[in-house]
């Protein structure tokens, strides 16, 4: 069947999370916790920094960001999935699976963007601090995240269509709980080597690319942070950059596993795919929060503010 005229009665089966039906109901529970307290924790951020006046920085600002792209990310997968768990149903049709396909990448690469992003502004304000607020300044920070959102949906955009003019034939099963680009491929029974390509070469530039300048950019943090003479100081100069580095290495070692390490058909390596998808799909955005909250007074005093019902701009000062 050609992907071109495949209609809305053509559906896919996705694999799923567990083979074992005796846990499916536990897993149900456990993913609804777990979206609950993404959406919970991320929109509290966004919140808390919206309500208070001296958070209206380019660092939180860009954190905003994430913590939305962050709430869409999760949305696109997690819901279906909670629907599929509870229904015991596997299927997908397939004008859902390529809009939840295009959406899972415009989010996730979002993230990418948006982290290699927050890393460019640590490395202005540490290391060239007078600066900074002429280079990060409003304008600057709108145009950047607005390149971001750009660039993301043309990388979609591209793979989405790439996939649609795929056939797919008896075999539909995808091997995984969400609609991706592999998975997808897997399945088909035309010649996937264009696919493969530019999965290759945009979707491993989208991932590299973000990383290498990520790394660059602490690479000169932590030389001038080591350049500071007071051990205060340079406390407090890793400190600003500890959550960011934590997330970094949380989301990109998992997506680098998913994207770049080839895998094989078996079992165990479908296992661990799904295992690698659930920690950058579900896990990493569960944690954000509390890596940015628990390593960051400010925000802690923003929530409890939010909490508590005092938001710094009803005060008007």
């Amino acid at each position: 069947m050609a992907g071109g005229n495949q209609t809305s009665i053509f559906k896919f089966l996705l694999w799923g999370l567990s083979e074992q039906p005796e846990q499916q109901h536990i897993l149900f529970l456990l993913f609804l916790w777990m979206y609950v307290l993404i959406v919970t924790g991320n929109l509290l951020i966004v919140l808390a920094i919206g309500t208070d006046r001296h958070l209206h920085t380019p660092m939180y600002f860009f954190l905003t960001s994430l913590s939305c792209a962050d709430i869409l990310f999760t949305s696109t997968t997690v819901p279906k999935a909670l629907v599929n768990l509870q229904t015991q149903s596997r299927s997908i049709s397939y004008a859902g699976c390529l809009t939840q396909l295009y959406f899972f990448l415009t989010f996730g690469d979002m993230d990418i963007f948006l982290l290699a992003t927050m890393a460019y502004d640590r490395y202005v304000a540490i290391c060239h601090p007078l600066h900074y607020m002429v280079v990060m300044s409003p304008q600057c920070c709108i145009l950047m995240v607005t390149a971001c959102w750009t660039l993301t949906n043309l990388v979609a955009m591209t793979h989405t269509l790439l996939i649609f003019h795929l056939s797919f034939c008896s075999e539909k099963i995808i091997p995984d709980f969400f609609c991706d680009l592999g998975p997808l491929m897997k399945v088909s029974c035309s010649d996937t080597k264009v696919n493969e390509l530019v999965l290759l070469f945009v979707g491993g530039a989208v991932i590299l690319i973000p990383f290498m300048l990520i790394l660059v950019s602490y690479i000169h943090i932590v030389s001038a942070i080591l350049q500071v003479p007071s051990a205060q100081g340079r406390r407090k100069a890793f400190s600003t950059c500890g959550s960011h580095i934590t997330v970094v290495s949380l989301f990109f070692g998992t997506v680098i596993r998913a994207y770049l390490c080839p895998s094989s058909s078996s079992s165990s390596s479908l296992e661990k795919d799904t295992a690698a998808a659930v920690m950058y799909t579900v896990v990493t955005p569960l944690l954000n929060p509390f890596i940015y909250s628990l390593r960051n007074k400010d925000m802690q005093n923003a929530l409890g503010r939010l909490l508590r019902g005092k938001v710094s701009f009803l005060r008007g000062h």
